[in-house]
């Protein structure tokens, strides 16, 4: 099996790599002083249309694949930015994958394009106090009401939620004691942060 990068996705790396040096050690050591989001730097990142790496041409994405959107991360990391720089973009081009994969026509048409072009921040609500590592346990619940879903519970440790408009929610919609798997029951929400 030959590992080594196609010339395509060779040109993909050196491409971000080019547009992640424009932001330099200063720029990275301000931004973690003011404590704030590197909005300059995830614009440019969308401007270069690497936020829809992996999400379909139909929505404005490039319709290509996980090894090249890991190359897009793998050098956002490598870069002065580091894990800050990677931590910005992941949930844009990573965290939506659900919605893609399993969201109907209109809700990819109403929400893709602006993750896409970086109009929209997204946040992935998984981890919560009390749980651990163990996912299944989690206890924030989302119970349908009158057609609606009310969601109560406890997240943290999320990546970019001080500036997302949107969350992809992980909760639990069938309590684990009616579930025969652990891993039964669990539900994703796209919603309003």
């Amino acid at each position: 099996m030959d590992f080594r990068w196609s010339a395509e996705q060779d040109s993909i790396r050196q491409a971000v790599r080019r547009l992640v040096a424009r932001f330099d050690d200063d720029y990275w050591l301000a931004q973690e002083r003011k404590h704030e989001f590197p909005e300059e730097f995830y614009q440019a990142m969308a401007a270069g249309g690497w936020l829809g790496v992996a999400m379909p041409e139909a929505y404005g994405g490039a319709g290509m694949g996980i090894t090249e959107a890991a190359i897009v991360l793998q050098e956002a990391a490598a870069s002065g930015g580091c894990m800050q720089a990677a931590s910005a973009i992941h949930m844009n081009i990573f965290g939506v994958n659900p919605l893609v994969k399993f969201g109907t026509e209109a809700q990819k048409r109403k929400h893709l394009p602006g993750v896409i072009k970086g109009e929209t921040k997204v946040a992935f609500g998984v981890t919560e106090p009390d749980v651990g590592l163990d996912t299944t346990h989690l206890k924030t619940r989302a119970v349908k009401e009158n057609g609606h879903y009310r969601v109560n519970g406890r997240k943290v440790w999320i990546s970019t939620a001080q500036v997302a408009r949107k969350i992809l929610l992980l909760t639990r919609t069938t309590p684990i004691e009616q579930v025969q798997r652990p891993t039964e029951g669990l539900s994703l929400f796209f919603t309003d942060l």
